[in-house]
């Protein structure tokens, strides 16, 4: 997908990476899966699958998956060799954005956080630290991975662990911000 050039208005995709594919497995087409979802096996919820090759964005269907160990494999339809598989590799997959399932008040899917101004207020102060580059897992709580840009502070990377309430004030999608009460010094 391209954007029009002669636009004054930034196109917005229609597609969420829901997760990867690593590597193919074994002889027959068939490919290593990394899931985004929660849990992993809901990957196999959407279709069709759409992935952004690095020839263009390409529709694929599956027609077969399994757990493997501690991922999962798939088959990709019309995909019967190796060779073939492939080209698939290291591609991220993407589904339609009104496939997934609309959360309750106050939840958000990382993608809707990425790429939002966050914005300090620290004893009785105002910073702004910068972007939400990207989201981190971390077991006990999820991160935000804050990148300073012009205009903010400073350019540091900031981590900010995503707790509501504590740490995460206020996220208002619509003037795309996120509030935490953060120590601009760290």
């Amino acid at each position: 997908m391209s954007a029009d050039k002669d636009s004054s208005a930034q196109k917005v995709s229609n597609l969420i990476d829901v997760g990867r594919i690593t590597a193919v497995y074994g002889i027959k087409g068939w490919v290593k899966i990394h899931s985004d979802t929660e849990p992993a096996d809901n990957i196999f919820n959407y279709t069709p699958w759409w992935l952004k090759t690095r020839h263009g964005v390409k529709c694929v269907e599956v027609d077969a998956h399994r757990p493997h160990g501690n991922g999962l494999v798939a088959h990709l339809k019309g995909v019967d060799d190796r060779d073939l598989a492939e080209q698939f590799c290291r591609v991220s997959i993407a589904v339609e954005r009104d496939q997934i399932p609309q959360l309750e008040s106050g939840e958000y899917y990382w993608h809707q956080l990425e790429g939002l101004q966050v914005i300090s207020e620290f004893e009785g102060q105002r910073y702004a630290l910068g972007r939400v580059k990207q989201m981190l897992e971390t077991g006990a709580n999820d991160v935000l991975v804050v990148q300073g840009e012009e205009g903010s502070l400073d350019a540091n990377e900031r981590l900010i662990p995503y707790v509501p309430g504590q740490f995460v004030k206020h996220i208002d999608l619509g003037a795309g911000t996120i509030l935490v009460d953060w120590d601009p010094e760290f």
